[in-house]
């Protein structure tokens, strides 16, 4: 069944209002008529199976038939700063990503980051990354539409991070699996988590100690290097599995 995201605002007294892109979607791609259902999300983890009401030039009215149990979201919040990386990398993170419960993503300008972006072409990304998101979200059955922020400095993120409970930050200098698996076996459901990911060639020394020192924890990924797009989704993979068991015995 299809499924479709719109704001809380547009929730009202058991009916839903679609605007802006998906009505030209639903109309003229989709081709769906008055009667048929769909899943609508109000971006709030509420899900809804709707009936198309009625149709106009510029917005979809649908009726609210039941409220749909949907459990997808993760029991914690988890927040991925990613270093710039090069090339279209940052689109297949945020899908991916996406796709393994991330809550926000927030692209980070570090010192080994090849990327330079102006306003302008940073506001373009991210517009992009956000559409990616959307997209990710409708994919895998998400309640929400992930956020991505723009482009912040290094300093920016990490004071960005100080109101979470857990921040990681992945490096191949940390001590062994040992300690890593300590540090994420303490997370439980209900924490936030940050996840800082260098990009290319990974972080400087300083700015893992600077992390360390903002009370970031250093953990290792094993013994091989990864590239930066996969660093990030094997940290929220391991992230997915251990919140998801840790809920279930609750």
């Amino acid at each position: 069944m299809h499924h479709f995201f719109v704001t809380p605002e547009q929730v009202k007294e058991g009916m839903i209002y679609i605007e802006g892109s998906d009505v030209n979607h639903i109309k003229n791609v989709l081709r769906m008529k008055i009667g048929e259902e769909l899943h609508i999300s109000d971006g709030n983890n509420k899900k809804y199976l709707c009936e198309i009401e009625s149709v106009s030039s510029d917005s979809i009215c649908v009726l609210i038939k039941e409220e749909v149990v949907s459990d997808t979201e993760l029991p914690s919040k988890i927040y991925l700063f990613q270093g710039l990386p090069k090339s279209d990398k940052m689109e297949l993170i945020v899908q991916k990503a996406v796709e393994l419960g991330v809550y926000e993503i927030i692209p980070v300008a570090t010192k080994r980051a090849v990327v330079k972006l102006d306003d302008k072409k940073a506001a373009k990304k991210v517009e992009r990354w956000n559409s990616i998101s959307e997209g990710g979200a409708k994919q895998s059955g998400r309640n929400v539409i992930p956020k991505v922020q723009n482009v912040m400095s290094y300093k920016e993120a990490m004071q960005y991070a100080k109101e979470l409970d857990v921040v990681l930050i992945p490096y191949e200098l940390a001590e062994g699996m040992e300690e890593t698996r300590q540090i994420i076996e303490a997370i439980q459901p209900g924490q936030s988590v940050g996840i800082f990911i260098g990009p290319e060639g990974g972080f400087e020394t300083e700015e893992v100690e600077y992390a360390i020192s903002q009370g970031a924890k250093a953990i290792t990924l094993g013994k091989r290097i990864l590239r930066t797009e996969t660093a990030g989704l094997t940290t929220l993979s391991i992230l997915m599995y251990h919140l998801e068991c840790e809920s279930h015995k609750l």
